[in-house]
């Protein structure tokens, strides 16, 4: 199996190419696109990853057999684009959060909250499951999940952290490593339990909460900010 790796999202493309009589050309139209994504996803919700036929996304989505073919290579291709899409939503506001010039705690909290909420709903969750269920036989699938990508949480979170050190706010030596630590103080309790189904639902407000208060006290206990 061949993964397109800018369908999935883990480069970005230029702007879609417009035909003669401002059409988009095949496979380039991003309205069409997306609405073969948000059948697909419902697809997938509920009978997973396995189960999914391309003739009932075809259904779902409202399009040709043949169309969805022109954008899609098959249904690997098509779940690895659904999952960058999804994930590139939750990037999105956690990279909103990480405003420079106000209280880096306050940026921390909001993208600690954000990130949290996202990966664990239950759109996420089922998904990660789905890809680990296929691991021995779609590693690559897999890795795509999983691996850091260009623009991730992860990077998002470590760009800003270069900015506050640039900017004299904080000193933290090796800002990937810091990254990483933000984002486990942020899930720990949380995360592993509600992959694995001791935690059923997407957690209270309230729990996402009082962990990330306590994640960001923790970190800037490790790196404090520097005197004004």
């Amino acid at each position: 199996m061949t993964l397109d790796l800018e369908k999935m999202g883990v480069c970005h493309a230029e702007a879609p190419e417009i035909g003669s009589g401002g059409r988009h050309a095949a496979g380039e139209d991003p309205v069409k696109r997306e609405q073969i994504l948000a059948g697909a996803k419902r697809v997938f919700m509920q009978k997973g990853f396995d189960a999914t036929s391309m003739n009932e996304v075809t259904r779902e989505a409202g399009v040709s057999k043949g169309t969805i073919y022109v954008y899609f290579t098959n249904k690997e291709d098509l779940f690895a684009a659904m999952i960058s899409a999804e994930r590139d939503k939750i990037i999105d506001v956690g990279r909103n959060a990480l405003e420079d010039g106000r209280p880096i705690e306050k940026s921390l909290y909001d993208y600690g909250i954000a990130m949290v909420r996202g990966i664990t709903s239950e759109y996420t969750i089922r998904a990660m499951r789905g890809v680990i269920g296929v691991f021995d036989r779609m590693p690559k699938l897999s890795r795509a999940f999983f691996e850091a990508t260009p623009d991730n949480g992860l990077t998002v979170l470590k760009t800003y952290l270069d900015r506050q050190v640039a900017a004299g706010v904080v000193e933290i030596d090796e800002t990937e490593c810091a990254a990483h630590q933000f984002l486990a103080l942020c899930t720990a309790g949380i995360f592993k339990q509600r992959l694995f189904g001791k935690i059923e639902s997407e957690p209270p407000r309230a729990v996402i909460e009082a962990t990330v208060t306590r994640a960001v006290d923790a970190f800037l206990r490790i790196y404090p900010l520097k005197p004004a």
